[in-house]
């Protein structure tokens, strides 16, 4: 799949900047799409990849919980508002997956029976649907290159959060929170075909509000070997978008 979407990118980046580079970026280039930019609202769409982390706080000095981390996929949509020449206003609603692996350290299990190679991991799959407001700050156009920052929040939803299970690490289930809060800071280009606006762009993602469900149905007296010592649990990620006007 994901070679599938790289070929499809590279196919329509390619067949719509399908010009010579110096109609592109020459001294004198042929100015595309002239007035595209004055629209004072316009939609697009979205495709790209993703790398999620965890940013995990300790209530006590122990040995990292490692984050094994693994590309996931984003696509959605875009609503572009100009609010001004150089600011525009923009929500990206997209579906957003990925993939986190925890690691623990056999010193977690001390009160516990030896742990088995399945309870050193935990499998972290989430399936979000992104909320992002932002505000986009763009450049001078220079010929067809117009390069931008971009920031602003968002809320997430993970449909894969298990919020609601009543099962927990003791049955091999790991769960955190349904909603979570963000901020986020990017920064891209847009390039002027004949035809579209292809915008590149990369964007961290990072996590306001501590995502993690502590375990509830572990023995009198013990600590859950698995969410027992982490304070909070945040999401930290990496989002690279290919967005089309």
């Amino acid at each position: 799949m994901k070679k599938i979407v790289v070929l499809l990118l590279l196919f329509i980046a390619t067949t719509g900047l399908a010009q010579s580079p110096n109609k592109l970026f020459g001294k004198d280039p042929i100015i595309n799409l002239e007035n595209f930019q004055k629209k004072r609202l316009h939609f697009g769409f979205f495709l790209g990849f993703n790398s999620y982390d965890f940013k995990i706080d300790y209530k006590t000095v122990s040995e990292d919980i490692q984050v094994k981390k693994t590309n996931g996929f984003n696509v959605g949509l875009v609503a572009n508002l100009r609010l001004q020449e150089y600011i525009d206003f923009r929500f990206e609603p997209g579906l957003y997956y990925t993939q986190r692996i925890l690691e623990y350290q056999p010193s977690y299990f001390v009160s516990s029976p030896a742990p088995t190679p399945s309870d050193l991991l935990r499998e972290v799959n989430s399936t979000y649907i992104h909320f992002p407001l932002l505000l986009k700050f763009s450049s001078l156009r220079t010929g067809n290159v117009r390069p931008y920052l971009v920031g602003g929040v968002s809320a997430t939803l993970n449909l894969s959060s298990n919020a609601k299970s009543i099962d927990d690490n003791y049955e091999d289930r790991f769960r955190v929170k349904s909603w979570t809060t963000n901020y986020e800071l990017g920064l891209g280009i847009d390039i002027f075909s004949e035809y579209f606006i292809f915008s590149p762009s990369i964007r961290g993602v990072f996590g306001l509000s501590n995502e993690l469900i502590q375990d509830t149905s572990m023995p009198p007296g013990e600590t859950s070997p698995w969410t027992g010592n982490i304070e909070s649990l945040k999401t930290r990620a990496v989002l690279i978008n290919f967005t089309f006007h």
